[in-house]
């Protein structure tokens, strides 16, 4: 077996070469498995999750991770350093779902380097955070109408095109020119690029197409640009900024789909549309804006008033 040291120095390349001497002795003879560092760990897992979906989502939770972690050996992370960890980020203002999904991705890393790599003896226990998942934040069009007011252009296009279609931040991001049909007026999400991983298609409304008519000729393959580059994240510190200015509290962009959906169903459309339009995986995450309409059970309602057998029998029980 033979590695790189990726030194210059003679003398730093042998100290390493003994180093590694020793622990690869120590692997076979006691069997003790060699320390590797967590960017070590980063590293593979970025090789052999070159076809992840959501690569560029964990690249961009590696470079904080980095900062707590990129000191530390797999072996010296416990379950006391993980905590600080979830600590450190509520003190940026996270939420308990966005630090419960970057511990989702370092307890994958950890349990590869565990069971794939044979890097490391145990996995620790994972601290998680307690999340409502029943949230449904949106905002009235008033509301909405103040937001886009005080949004830069491309956020406030991005913004716009997602309350028309309720598309996702992650396709909104990755949109290209190739996904859209003018003439048919709908946009192709395909199974790669959908979160249930399955390929559905989005009807454009009038907005939605002038929307795209405006960013027309600014990029040759993405939709969304900034400073003639791919958008690669929503929620920026304009956002925030943006969401002070319009008086708004406790509002997350994905909760642009939400007011979407709500605005659907409080403007006569059926779950079962909705569920086709939004591209969800199941039925149940439709039901939670069920209760922002009673429109599907007026019919119900009104039997009571038909004048039929069933009123007749009623109204003898009553009397």
């Amino acid at each position: 077996m033979s590695e790189s040291t990726k030194s210059t120095s003679k003398s730093e390349a042998q100290r390493y070469e003994e180093k590694r001497r020793r622990e690869i002795r120590e692997q076979y003879m006691l069997g003790v498995k060699p320390k590797r560092s967590w960017l070590e760990a980063e590293q593979r897992w970025l090789q052999e999750m070159d076809h992840k979906k959501s690569l560029e989502t964990d690249i961009y939770h590696f470079e904080w991770l980095a900062k707590h972690l990129g000191r530390y050996q797999l072996c010296d992370i416990n379950k006391e350093m993980l905590e600080k960890l979830a600590i450190a980020k509520e003190k940026e203002g996270r939420k308990a779902a966005t630090i419960n999904r970057i511990f989702c991705l370092v307890r994958a890393v950890l349990n590869r380097a565990h069971k794939k790599w044979e890097w490391l003896e145990r996995v620790p226990v994972f601290p998680t955070r307690h999340v409502n998942n029943a949230r449904i934040r949106w905002l009235t069009r008033e509301e909405a109408s103040r937001l886009l007011g005080c949004l830069p252009s491309h956020l406030r296009a991005m913004a716009k095109f997602t309350l028309n279609t309720g598309l996702r931040a992650g396709n909104i991001m990755g949109l290209q020119w190739s996904q859209i049909n003018m003439a048919n007026r709908n946009i192709i999400i395909h199974g790669d690029q959908s979160k249930n991983g399955k390929a559905f298609g989005v009807p454009l409304n009038r907005e939605a197409i002038e929307i795209l008519k405006a960013e027309m000729g600014r990029h040759h393959e993405f939709v969304f640009t900034y400073q003639g580059h791919r958008v690669r994240q929503c929620c920026t510190k304009a956002w925030r900024k943006a969401l002070v200015r319009a008086g708004i509290e406790n509002f997350r962009w994905h909760d642009l789909r939400h007011t979407w959906a709500s605005w659907h169903v409080q403007g006569g459309t059926s779950l079962q549309e909705l569920f086709e339009l939004g591209g969800w995986k199941s039925f149940e995450m439709v039901l939670r804006y069920a209760h922002l309409s009673s429109s599907h059970l007026q019919e119900a309602a009104d039997r009571l008033n038909g004048g039929g057998k069933f009123a007749e029998r009623s109204l003898k029980v009553v009397r």
